[in-house]
């Protein structure tokens, strides 16, 4: 994108780009290929592409145009990003100025701890992404970096359960003299922090209010007098060892919470082993009580079905298996269950962010809007099953499409599930009647005899 300054074009380092022009699907940034917009804030975009030359899907972040200050915090944030080599800190890829844009390549997560807090989470699970989430800050304060933005939207979630802390771009490194910021987000900062003089403790703090909040389902606010709203909750799930780690880590005074996250670590984990040994040799069958006759309905389910749905995937609400064709979860009702998940698909669709192939014109499950022609090929896939019923077009069709992705027409065709005989009672396609609560297609409740 050209651009220049009294008639001289300014230096790739501070090249400015239209702040209001977002990036399209498909669009190339160098050797990336737009797949979505993940989120835009005030200072900068992050988009899911794909590395065209590694063949890997990536999270590109790109600076707003003429946010110059914080064009120098996303330099920093790849310098300390860079530093920080942990299992739970978000690497950054690559960096690099492409076309008159600064974009920092990262790995590509499925969620944020903020999308996954809104869902129910097995206190076995919660607690195994707390103890990562302490781990990574505790590495960078090892380094004597201070975050100074500690909240769930900054720990990414990915495959196998695995939490990264990512956007280092307020990160403070803890000299005799530290430069005073009042960055970070409200809800989580400290009040010395909020004074403009963070401290290792800060970041503790915020920690503290982003555990809490993943096991109790509350977020504490001032004056935060214990107990805190959420306290039962947090008791009915968590020992009082365990407590006493939260309590202290957001006391008000920084001298009465721990000195830094590596301190809070080592408590952490005596808190956790202390509860181990007090639960000894508890029938493991007690705390299975209530789900383990939906791991096996959905062991059965994928047994039968995994193959010809793709149910891959799991929901977004209630973790059950489900398939990117899927209008919503056949277990909870979730719409769209499936989406900001991985695809086989080379792009994806940017309103419903499903799968699409690079020669489709529209997207066959949302009836989204054209996309931008990349080339002329034509792609064949082995998964296309039937053709489109109109004449004039005839395109290739794949199982439960419900456009076609040539010529926009409503697939007329009543999808059969092979394998069981029973169709939905609204839209007629074919549903998995024995195991499923929700028509996947439509949303209409299940009538089992």
């Amino acid at each position: 994108m050209p651009c220049s300054m009294a008639g001289t074009r300014p230096s790739p380092e501070f090249a400015p780009m239209d702040r209001h022009k977002l990036l399209k699907a498909r669009q190339k940034v160098g050797k990336y290929r737009i797949l979505g917009r993940i989120a835009s804030g005030p200072l900068a975009d992050v988009y899911r592409a794909q590395d065209t030359v590694q063949n890997i899907k990536v999270a590109l972040k790109i600076p707003k145009a003429d946010d110059y200050t914080g064009h120098e915090e996303f330099l920093h944030e790849v310098r300390v990003a860079t530093k920080l080599k942990h299992p739970n800190i978000l690497g950054v890829l690559n960096a690099s100025y492409i076309d008159e844009h600064f974009v920092i390549a990262m790995e590509l997560g499925e969620e944020s701890l903020a999308d996954r807090i809104e869902r129910r989470t097995s206190t076995v699970r919660a607690l195994d992404l707390a103890g990562q989430a302490v781990a990574a800050l505790a590495h960078a304060h090892e380094h004597k970096f201070i975050h100074c933005d500690i909240k769930p939207e900054n720990f990414i979630l990915f495959p196998g359960n695995q939490l990264k802390l990512a956007d280092f771009g307020f990160a403070k490194l803890n000299l005799r003299t530290l430069k005073a910021s009042g960055s970070g987000t409200i809800e989580y900062i400290a009040p010395e922090q909020a004074m403009g003089r963070p401290k290792f403790q800060s970041d503790v703090f915020s920690l503290g209010l982003v555990l809490y909040r993943l096991l109790s389902g509350k977020l504490p606010e001032w004056p935060f007098e214990w107990p805190l709203a959420g306290h039962d909750k947090l008791a009915a799930r968590v020992r009082p060892e365990l407590i006493e780690v939260f309590r202290k880590s957001i006391q008000l005074d920084p001298k009465l919470r721990y000195s830094d996250a590596t301190q809070m670590q080592a408590a952490f984990a005596r808190a956790q082993r202390h509860a181990r040994r007090q639960k000894g040799a508890r029938p493991r069958s007690g705390s299975r009580r209530g789900t383990s006759w939906r791991q096996l309905q959905w062991r059965e389910f994928q047994r039968q079905f995994r193959q010809q749905l793709d149910t891959r995937h799991q929901c977004r609400h209630c973790d059950g298996p489900v398939a990117e064709s899927m209008h919503c979860c056949p277990w909870c009702g979730f719409d769209n269950p499936a989406r900001g998940t991985e695809s086989r698909m080379p792009s994806s669709c940017p309103r419903c962010e499903r799968g699409v192939k690079n020669d489709w014109d529209y997207c066959a499950w949302c009836y989204g809007p054209g996309f931008v022609a990349e080339s002329t090929r034509s792609y064949p896939d082995k998964r296309y099953s039937a053709r489109c019923s109109n004449r004039r077009c005839r395109g290739p069709l794949m199982s439960f499409m419900r456009y076609c992705p040539w010529c926009r027409i409503k697939v007329r065709r009543r999808w059969k599930l092979s394998g069981s005989r029973r169709c939905c009672t609204a839209c007629n396609w074919g549903i998995a009647q024995e195991f499923w609560n929700y028509c996947a297609w439509c949303r209409e409740p299940v009538q089992r005899k």
